[in-house]
């Protein structure tokens, strides 16, 4: 069973309903032009509420044009264990941010030095499915692969089968941008599970 990431977290009850209901991964979008962008000091209170629950959910930040010196610093305030880099980020930026201490996904069709190669159909803010068939060579070249966009309860299920590492779903949870729903959420979970 792969892992499941539940993005673009602005609220704590969400949260915290999220991580008690099984998500392994919260993700923070600090991108800029995100409806779903969090300011750091937001993202960090969030992430205490979890922890301090007690849950084992790690936190992901997801970055698209932040420089090295940004991330790490964003990271440091809001308790990130994840960057995902979701922009043209050279291995010079994975290197500092895995001396950091951070496990580095990013966005690309080739397995690297990175911990995870993020596969992800968005284009700007659209939610669109990835190219689902690059998971099985990603998978054979020794990858682990994370599987973003377009994935919705109706969905997740065919996604799983892909063998992908970790499943990751946003904006199919949403009632409007940036607002999720508890009740989404559930189904998704029911339709993963089964």
């Amino acid at each position: 069973m792969p892992g499941l990431k539940v993005c673009g977290i602005t609220d704590a009850g969400f949260a915290l309903d999220a991580a008690r209901r099984g998500a392994d991964y919260l993700g923070f979008v600090f991108a800029w032009n995100s409806p779903r962008r969090i300011a750091p000091q937001a993202a960090h209170d969030i992430a205490q509420a979890v922890k301090g629950a007690g849950n084992p959910t790690r936190l992901v930040g997801v970055f698209t044009d932040q420089g090295v010196e940004d991330i790490i610093s964003i990271g440091a305030i809001a308790g990130l264990d994840a960057i995902q880099l979701h922009g043209p980020y050279p291995d010079s930026s994975v290197v500092a941010l895995k001396a950091k201490g951070y496990e580095v996904w990013r966005l690309s069709e080739k397995k690297g030095i990175e911990d995870a190669v993020l596969l992800d159909g968005r284009s700007g803010n659209e939610s669109r499915k990835a190219d689902w068939s690059k998971v099985a060579p990603l998978k054979a070249a020794g990858a682990r692969v994370v599987l973003a966009g377009g994935i919705s309860s109706a969905n997740i299920a065919d996604a799983v089968k892909t063998g992908a590492d970790i499943i990751d779903v946003s904006s199919s949870l949403e009632t409007s941008p940036g607002v999720k729903s508890l009740a989404r959420l559930e189904s998704l979970l029911e339709s993963f599970r089964a």
